[in-house]
């Protein structure tokens, strides 16, 4: 079974799973536990701030906050005065501050960057909201055992520079929150901080004055992460794990929401098998597949990115086919098929082609994938347009620079008649020890479309061709509407569908059995 996250809205029924969960996270804590009256006040004054992460719908973490006018209260003051004595009624719908008055993760969920979720969601719904910051007190829980050797300052500077480890404050400046200034006895009865908390502040870059908002759009950042593969000898399963994995830590270092593997990237596990020809191989090669995939969505969920995993060879019904996983980082998993299959994939593997597409609705927008070959017959695409999909990923495989130069030339193509982004990863290096995998050929590449909010060639960024690498970009998801409604040209408004159109007769998606 795999494991999923979820963060949701707190409610009052969730308030037993709540205090057992503060408990476990706050046991060298003599300050006690929310009340059923400070929860439900909460819930009612502002739904929307008041928030918990499920793990296998288990409550395991929880965030709470409100909304301040924040010159009202300035940078000097403490947790009893922002809180309005827990009666919260410092919260106005109508400030300009959210602000954090808790969060907290039981300790045997940590380790998980469910913490960093939380965080996420309060600088979306900051973000949502038009508000300026997000601003808390933060804890320094360590600062007791450094108070004979230092003031606050300097502890609070060689935790910066990380000479001392303090599991708030570290954690807190990992998430991109800045320290304004040392509060003193904010929070009375915190002994391990000695009454000392850090000012911390996040500051959304999109916030605009209200009469601004008329004439100026908010951005929406997303962040891809392409790897470009590098086909090498593994003796075991595990060192293809190893070397994916580094590369899904690495992607999710930088803060990527989604990362991408190419097409037929477990492919070098087929130098261990003992096969009698290529297409045996390929066989052998699907029983792998169910646990790369089950992996794959476990590392969705730890390191906190969508992993598109390329493909990989499965059969079912006797059927050998070309698919692939979008493993979300909530823990669900989709399933998508490649189409058409080429003839040398027919020849030596005896591929058969799948017979279902559709997009797929994610945290960062809504999405499709096409594998390799696919990108190359444009119905497919002009299909998920027409659920208006904000980026097209191709998984490829090309063994040659012409091969490769077909996938690209298609892709960017895609981008335009679209209006979408599109973003494309393959393979690099030889595999001398596995049949009709001897050469690859890659450079991922990020498409946009051509007109003016975008590059003008329609190129966002680009890898080093054949280089092992990962391409980071972002792509700005609002500029797709403008380019909808207001663009030089309308690819999609202006179609006529008087004359033509496209038809799929769809299969229900139906993910491959055990």
């Amino acid at each position: 079974m795999n494991d999923t996250v979820e963060i949701r809205e707190l409610k009052l029924e969730d308030y037993k799973q709540l205090i057992e969960t503060m408990e476990a996270a706050y046991t060298n804590w003599a300050g006690g536990m929310w009340t059923y009256a400070n929860i439900d006040t909460l819930i009612q004054k502002f739904p929307e701030g008041q928030l918990v992460v499920c793990f296998n719908d288990k409550i395991v973490g929880c965030a709470l906050s409100i909304i301040v006018n924040y010159d009202d209260f300035g940078d000097r003051h403490t947790y009893k005065d922002i809180t309005g004595d827990y009666t919260f009624s410092t919260h106005n719908k109508e400030g300009d501050v959210l602000y954090g008055i808790e969060i907290f993760i039981h300790p045997d969920y940590r380790g998980r960057r469910l913490g960093r979720r939380l965080y996420d969601v309060r600088k979306e719904l900051c973000e949502k909201m038009n508000l300026k910051a997000v601003v808390f007190g933060g804890r320094i829980p360590n600062y007791y055992k450094h108070v004979t050797e230092m003031k606050p300052r300097e502890y609070i500077a060689k935790v910066k520079n990380k000479e001392i480890y303090d599991p708030v404050l570290t954690f807190q400046l990992s998430n991109d929150f800045h320290v304004k200034k040392v509060l003193t006895n904010y929070m009375p009865g915190d002994s391990q901080s000695r009454e000392f908390a850090t000012l911390l502040q996040w500051d959304n870059v999109y916030y605009e004055d209200i009469e601004a908002l008329e004439s100026k759009r908010i951005t929406r950042n997303v962040r891809l992460g392409l790897i470009q593969w590098e086909m090498r000898y593994y003796t075991t399963l595990e060192q293809l794990f190893k070397q994916a994995e580094y590369f899904i830590d690495s992607v999710s270092g930088y803060k990527a929401d989604f990362a991408m593997f190419p097409e037929f990237f477990n492919a070098p596990m087929m130098a261990l098998l003992d096969s009698k020809n290529e297409a045996d191989a390929m066989r052998q090669l699907s029983e792998y597949t169910v646990q790369i995939r089950d992996q794959f969505s476990e590392w969705a969920i730890k390191y906190n990115v969508n992993i598109i995993t390329g493909s990989m060879p499965f059969v079912e019904d006797g059927r050998l086919q070309n698919v692939g996983f979008l493993c979300h980082r909530s823990g669900k998993i989709d399933y998508y098929e490649k189409i058409h299959i080429t003839p040398d994939e027919e020849k030596y593997w005896g591929l058969k082609g799948g017979d279902m597409i559709q997009s797929y609705d994610t945290d960062a927008g809504k999405i499709g994938i096409l594998i390799c070959y696919d990108v190359e017959f444009p119905e497919l695409a002009r299909l998920l347009s027409e659920d208006r999909i904000q980026i097209l990923f191709v998984p490829y495989l090309t063994d040659t620079h012409n091969a490769y130069m077909r996938v690209r030339h298609c892709a960017a193509a895609r981008a335009i008649e679209n209006e979408c982004f599109v973003a494309i990863t393959g393979s690099v290096g030889n595999l001398p020890q596995v049949e009709a995998m001897d050469l690859h050929y890659s450079q991922a590449v990020v498409f946009t479309p051509c007109d003016f909010a975008f590059p003008f060639n329609g190129i966002k960024s680009e890898a080093t061709a054949n280089t092992e690498m990962i391409l980071i970009s972002d792509v700005d998801l609002s500029l797709l509407e403008n380019l909808h409604f207001h663009g030089s040209v309308k690819n999609l408004l202006d179609k006529r569908n008087d004359l033509y159109s496209t038809k799929f007769n769809m299969k229900s998606q139906t993910p491959p059995s055990e």
